[in-house]
Formats: structure tokens, sequence, C-alpha cells
């Protein structure tokens, strides 16, 4: 099957690539199972503070699962293990704990669309397309995967989205919440590198804690595990990072964090 995910490594950068530009960094099958590995690189590497999502080249982020496949990989017998397959890459990324940020060239569609809900932060290029075209496919659409878009764009917005299939340029991307930032597509390589290394500086701890903050604040109040923040949040307390950041503030110079 065509394409690959490849891992690079720029430390304290850790970068996942989709790539198989010759259709447009369509996700096969293969790529789906090769996800959660390439997640689990990063996520074991301490070298590695922030996770960046891009597709290869400059013509596309991903411009959904690989079609061609379909009435092999998502037919039949095959479904099941597809679905499968594709969940657990969607729950690899969505669990990571570092920062994830998405850089967005070009097409971001169907499934394209849904790898960049995993991210944190969404920056896209002025030539970016959007677009969940499920309901032009005759799709079956799970319901995380909606909920991950109302989660980010609210109901309104997720339901032209979804129930419209249409196309829809960065501008409006903005607009619904999707993306935090559009730039010209020649500045974007640059500033999403800025933005991560920006991050990267920070406290990991408290990165970790607030990652787990927003993550338990999207589920209903009786599903949250206030236990688990609690820990999270004494153990920056706790930290060798703590006392640095303070003694930093105090000589008025940058922190040297460890994530310890």
């Amino acid at each position: 099957m065509g394409g690959r995910i490849r891992v690079e490594r720029e430390a304290p950068l850790g970068w996942i690539i989709f790539d198989q530009p010759e259709r447009r960094n369509a996700i096969s099958a293969e790529m789906w199972r090769q996800i959660p590995g390439a997640v689990q690189e990063l996520a074991d590497d301490p070298a590695i503070r922030v996770v960046i999502l891009r597709g290869e080249g400059d013509v596309a982020f991903v411009s959904g699962a690989d079609i061609s496949e379909f009435e092999v990989s998502r037919a039949g017998n095959g479904a099941q293990s597809y679905d499968a397959d594709n969940a657990a890459a969607f729950g690899a990324l969505a669990t990571l704990a570092k920062p994830v940020l998405a850089l967005i060239h070009g097409f971001c569609v169907g499934g394209g669309c849904a790898i960049a809900l995993t991210a944190d932060l969404r920056y896209a290029a002025d030539d970016a397309v959007f677009a969940i075209p499920a309901a032009r496919l005759g799709l079956g659409y799970s319901a995380h995967g909606i909920k991950a878009l109302v989660n980010v764009v609210g109901t309104p917005a997720a339901k032209e989205i979804f129930l419209t299939a249409r196309r829809f340029d960065a501008d409006e991307a903005q607009q619904m919440g999707l993306v935090n930032r559009v730039l010209p597509k020649a500045e974007l390589d640059a500033a999403v590198r800025k933005t991560a290394e920006r991050i990267a500086g920070n406290a990991p701890l408290t990165l970790r804690a607030a990652k787990l903050a927003f993550g338990e604040i999207a589920k209903p109040d009786a599903k949250r595990d206030y236990a688990t923040l609690l820990e999270a949040t004494r153990a920056c307390y706790a930290s060798e990072d703590y006392a640095e950041g303070v003694r930093a503030f105090l000589e008025k110079r940058r922190p040297n964090f460890k994530g310890k």
C-alpha cells in the first residue's frame, strides 16, 4: 500500500509527517496502523516537548482517507478491522500528553480534518481548504468524530460543516474557530516553528497538567477525574521546575525547565 508515517526529531520539537504526496497525503490503511507507533515514539522521548503534525510538501495536510482502498479495506469483514485501526490512530493522537500543533497547507479534508481536530492548536496557510464530505460518500461517521468537531467549533458550525459537506476556505475556518490563525503560505512553517519553540520553553509538567484539565473539562461533570487533575497540579508544585521558575522570575532571567 502507498504512503507512510514519518517521524522526525529536532529536539525539543518532534514531527509526525503524513507522507503520500502523490495522493495529496491521503491516509492509507497501512498509514492508519502506523500512527499509534509514531505517536508513542515521540511520547517516550524526553527530549521532545512539542509535537507538530503536517503533510509532506505544501499541497496538502491530509486530503482524507485513501478512498481508492475502500472497496477492499472498508467493506465486508475488513470494515471492522479498518475502523479499529482508525480508532486506535485517533485515540493515540488525542491522548498524547505533550502539546500538539497542526501545520496545515492546502487540503485538510475528511480524515485530515479529523486528524487536525486532535491537535491543541491549528495553524493554516491562506490556501487551506477544509471539508468533511462523509455525506457525499455515504459513510457512517462516528459519534466520537462528530463530538470532537462540536467541541472545537460548536454545534451550529459543526452541523453546517457536516450536513452541507461543502468545502470552505481558511478564513471561514478561522471564523468558525476550527483554526487558531491563518498565515500567508510562505510564512506558515516559520511561524509554527516559532510558536512550537515558545511552547517548548515552558514548564512541561504545567503543560501536561493543563492538557489533562482541558480533556476533563470537555467531559460531563460527573465523569471528570478531579483526583487525577489534583495530583497533576500537586506534581507541579513539588517539582524542581517550580523552584526554577520562581528563581528565574526573581532573577529576571529565562527559566531552564527540565520537566521534573
